[in-house]
């Protein structure tokens, strides 16, 4: 249960889950984490409506975690990515399978992509796509400092916003936890972070242990949603 200090202007904190869809047990635990934790499912896994149908049981928000490509050319490729030789009705043709592959979602975050949020042209596709279905917002997962995808979402008038702090490039639990005090830290300068995690065992062990803590530190956990009223 959470319980504390947090009051109307303590820092608020939202935490988004990513990767989820392709193993069950680890989509479970993460649903499980307590309070209004939020959930991004990858298009094309196998489990992913499945878990999104869960979570949205749970009233939790739900989001499409949105391959784009990668600079690497040796990550491996998701189904659903959107690539740079893609043109702009393909671009909103992949768009449209990812939304039709997960049900219940309000909004998008960005996969990979640290090559094709760099490209002006193809976001102004995606952003005129995503503008299409009226409600979506945007979240820049802000894989390469170069991103131009937050600045056309906001010139295409979609709600939108990026990541502050990724808990887990680094996934042994000193690491995590290290990235889990930046976060409140952060959020204290700041009064509001978005911080973005996977299903990673040592990444859900801290959750489950420190999310109940937050709101005698101090903190509200929010939905992502709130964040971008």
């Amino acid at each position: 249960m959470f319980s504390g200090a947090a009051t109307a202007e303590s820092p608020r904190v939202a935490i988004i889950i990513d990767d989820l869809g392709y193993h069950l047990a680890n989509g479970k635990r993460a649903l499980d984490l307590p309070g209004p934790v939020s959930y991004s499912f990858l298009p094309g896994a196998p489990r992913a409506r499945a878990l999104a149908e869960l979570a949205h049981g749970l009233d939790k928000d739900i989001l499409l975690h949105l391959p784009l490509q990668a600079y690497r050319d040796d990550e491996r490729s998701e189904p659903a990515e959107i690539h740079i030789d893609m043109s702009r009705a393909r671009v909103s043709n992949a768009l449209n399978e990812a939304l039709d592959s997960v049900p219940h979602v309000v909004g998008i975050n960005s996969h990979r992509g640290s090559l094709l949020t760099r490209h002006p042209g193809h976001m102004q596709w995606l952003m005129e796509s995503i503008r299409e279905r009226e409600g979506l917002f945007f979240i820049d997962s802000f894989t390469h400092h170069e991103s131009v995808a937050l600045q056309i979402a906001l010139e295409n008038g979609i709600n939108a916003t990026r990541r502050d702090v990724f808990l887990d490039p680094d996934t042994a639990p000193e690491a995590v936890a290290r990235e889990f005090e930046r976060m409140k830290d952060m959020a204290r300068e700041r009064g509001q972070v978005i911080a973005i995690g996977h299903p990673h065992p040592t990444t859900l062990e801290l959750l489950e242990r420190e999310l109940p803590r937050l709101a005698a530190e101090g903190f509200e956990l929010v939905a992502v949603t709130e964040l971008l009223q």
